[in-house]
């Protein structure tokens, strides 16, 4: 395959996975995937590794990347079957990111398998917005080991009737899993077209051919990247603020090898895992890591699973970063995540300074809320914050970061739909660390109850700042406030009508000195 070839090849990839997001948007019921866009799609070849990616969310794509192998070869897959699971311990992230898998088959003969993971704003927990301050996975919400959601095309009643009896509104959430569904079916579609045309009058084994090329040509700019970075052993530790049980300050520390055009990331001293819910299956461990190389690597470099071969990983079993069932890990997908890419970029900071930014605002700032009574709703959303300048760049203000790049909740669909109203909206000026060139500042954003609820709240950066490089100055730290009152980083308390909830997002650290 020449290089046109195969960049058409890999365009055409990537055009079926965006076509599976915009199907999965068009359709979805809840404004968690229809406007927040909290959704990722890919293509997986018949090992189970990644062939392409649309530019969906980093800690979903990664995760998915790192352990579809182990998911596909449990299963005897036919044509129509689809696959639902939500499982961390089993190809998952957290349990709100349920994933749906279905085969390709061109021919009679199993060729590759589409793939998409949708964020669901309840999955059954106790407390509105299924991401509760929990100490144990069984009260994260409904947990769904790989199993078939369709066979041969028809719906399985009993997986059926359990999302039916979990959820608060089972006609929402079942809407959300058939807009999963039309996603993977357009990508089915899409792909068995393609695979034809490829295969054309060279045989069946063309579309391998192609993925193998990629895959090679992945793997050469991976490695070329890495030579770039000087060999040598760089250290770095950050810490979780906490872990909403009791548990401050937690310790999480890499060694990052770097030997020619490989590079061993090794988190042993990183804290034992908790009993809140910061913990992460390795999946969420190695898709920050890989997402900061990705980085690093040229823009055309294509999202295949050939980029990561040259990078190892190494978390020990029973630590913050590699936690044994049944840890609770609902926010370690989305908080220790980006404290992972903050300890990675540090590390690296030390070995090629003008390529690394300082931190970043270092939280998704979680907020879920929602009732039980009289009128029943949920929601949840993610909220940006400052970005970390570099050597040549201030930091963007008010923008999601690193791990996440979802949209914010509309006003307008946030007021029409749930009993709530923003009283405030606004970027936060002066959150941004000082230095040569500024951190990107936070967000201020209110809301005013106009009804009784349940809120969480699992954020950090509270207490310890997002730190600045080469003398710029640290970011500001978030603040959490109900009716101007404190609050902590993470929180799970009730809320009367009239009431008033406040968060302000740290900014990113500064880079030089000013």
């Amino acid at each position: 395959m020449n290089a046109i070839e195969l960049t058409l090849f890999s365009s055409r990839l990537n055009a079926v996975c965006d076509e599976m997001g915009v199907v999965l948007q068009r359709t979805a019921f809840s404004p968690n995937i229809r406007d927040r866009l909290d959704f990722s799609c890919a293509i997986f070849d018949l090992n189970g590794d990644l062939c392409a990616q649309a530019a969906h969310i980093p800690v979903h794509l990664g995760s998915m990347a790192y352990a579809m192998r182990d998911v596909i070869d449990s299963l005897e897959w036919r044509q129509g079957d689809m696959v639902v699971f939500n499982d961390p311990f089993h190809g998952g992230t957290h349990l709100p990111d349920v994933t749906l898998v279905a085969p390709v088959f061109v021919g009679g003969v199993l060729q590759a398998y589409v793939a998409n993971r949708a964020h669901h704003a309840d999955i059954g927990a106790d407390s509105p917005g299924s991401m509760p301050l929990s100490n144990s996975l069984q009260q994260e919400g409904l947990i769904l080991q790989p199993d078939y959601l369709l066979k041969a095309g028809c719906w399985q009643e009993h997986i059926r009737e359990r999302l039916i009896t979990a959820t608060r509104n089972p006609i929402e959430s079942l809407g959300d899993f058939n807009a999963q569904i039309s996603a993977n079916h357009a990508g089915v579609e899409r792909l068995s077209l393609f695979i034809s045309q490829t295969a054309g009058s060279a045989g069946a084994d063309a579309f391998q051919r192609g993925i193998d090329a990629l895959n090679a040509y992945g793997e050469r700019l991976s490695r070329r990247m890495l030579r770039e970075i000087p060999d040598g052993l760089y250290n770095f530790e950050d810490v979780m603020d906490d872990d909403g049980q009791g548990t401050r300050d937690i310790p999480i520390r890499v060694a990052v090898t770097v030997e020619g055009d490989r590079c061993l990331l090794d988190f042993s001293g990183t804290a034992l895992q908790v009993a809140g819910n910061i913990n992460c299956p390795l999946s969420v461990t190695a898709a920050a890591a890989y997402y900061v190389f990705r980085c690093l690597m040229p823009k055309q470099t294509p999202a295949c699973a050939g980029i990561f071969r040259p990078i190892e990983i190494k978390a020990p079993p029973g630590t913050l970063l590699n936690a044994r069932r049944p840890a609770a890990v609902a926010a370690g997908n989305v908080e220790t995540s980006t404290r992972v890419v903050d300890v990675v970029m540090g590390a690296l900071a030390q070995a090629i300074p003008d390529r690394i930014p300082a931190a970043s605002h270092g939280s998704m700032n979680n907020l879920a809320m929602g009732s039980d009574h009289d009128r029943v709703w949920d929601y949840y959303e993610t909220i940006g914050g400052g970005m970390g300048a570099g050597a040549a760049y201030h930091g963007l203000s008010a923008v999601q970061t690193h791990m996440t790049n979802t949209l914010n909740t509309p006003i307008e669909v946030i007021e029409s739909l749930f009993p709530l109203q923003i009283t405030k909206y606004a970027i936060r000026n002066g959150s941004g660390g000082a230095g040569k060139h500024r951190g990107g500042d936070g967000l201020m954003r209110s809301w005013k109850f106009l009804q009784a609820a349940q809120l969480t709240l699992l954020t950090e950066r509270r207490t310890h700042a997002p730190w600045g490089l080469h003398g710029g100055e640290p970011g500001g730290r978030g603040r959490n406030l109900l009716n101007g009152s404190e609050l902590p980083a993470k929180c799970h308390l009730h809320v009367d009508a009239g009431d008033n909830l406040s968060i302000e997002t740290p900014g990113g650290g500064g880079y030089g000195k000013a």
